[in-house]
């Protein structure tokens, strides 16, 4: 459910800016909407790859064991997949890439393509910042006490994210799904290769082979996001108040 949940926030983001020519004002639009994936995972219920890096606190505490964190983070991840992975068909299918002659298609390849060619430095860099954002998101949601406290204390943190460019490996099993199944259409192929300029050859590179290696990076980036910097360093300043907490309990 949390890949579905993010892909939605992500399709309705590209819809928003595809055909938007300022870049700063697009990625405002993007940082703007996307913030609703993720509202959607915790207010509804999900279980999001990146924010649940956040149980390495948990085996700090020694409430779990690392190989249980192991085990679930890999089912999650795959769970992440085939739901973004799912709701990219969809979009697909619906023939909302088609709208504004079919540029929509052209520009989920153009978002795509800027993913894929980053090189492992600037990948792994880019994760690790993303996911610094996106569990200060969740633990910022989760410090509120109401509906609207945690409805901003979402948003500003994931704004901050999309208009920054940072990359999260669960968005990308949406955006680069998408592109690639875009792909399989010549219209929207020969509408990329006019209106962004790129060769035949840039196309070709447009793969799930290519895909999947440039999620390793990522993927690494947010784990050390989510787990090193936000999850133990936090843990770390806080656990004497938490086990003053339990003392008291």
């Amino acid at each position: 459910m949390a890949g579905l949940f993010i892909g939605c926030g992500a399709a309705a983001s590209t819809v928003a800016v595809h055909n938007v020519s300022t870049l700063g004002i697009a990625k405002v639009l993007g940082g703007i909407i996307f913030p609703v994936g993720l509202m959607m995972v915790l207010f509804v219920g999900g279980e999001l790859f990146t924010g649940d890096c956040l149980m390495i606190t948990a085996f700090l505490h020694k409430k779990i064991k690392f190989r249980q964190i192991c085990k679930v983070m890999l089912t999650i991840y795959v769970a992440n997949f085939v739901g973004a992975v799912g709701c990219a068909f969809l979009v697909f299918c619906s023939g909302q890439m088609n709208l504004s002659g079919g540029l929509l298609g052209a520009y989920s390849i153009h978002a795509a393509m800027g993913k894929l060619n980053l090189s492992f430095t600037s990948a792994l860099a880019s994760g690790i910042l993303c996911n610094i954002l996106v569990c200060t998101a969740i633990l910022m949601c989760t410090a509120a006490r109401d509906i609207s406290g945690k409805v901003w204390g979402i948003f500003f943190p994931i704004f901050a994210f999309i208009v920054s460019g940072y990359e999260h490996c669960v968005a990308n099993m949406y955006f680069v799904p998408a592109a690639l199944f875009a792909k399989t259409n010549s219209t929207y192929v020969d509408l990329a290769m006019s209106h962004y300029g790129y060769t035949q050859e840039q196309m070709d590179s447009l793969n799930w082979a290519h895909f999947l290696e440039s999620s390793i990076p990522i993927t690494l980036g947010n784990i050390i996001g989510g787990m090193l910097i936000v999850g133990v360093i936090l843990y770390y300043i806080n656990h004497e108040h938490l086990e003053e907490l339990e003392e008291h309990k």
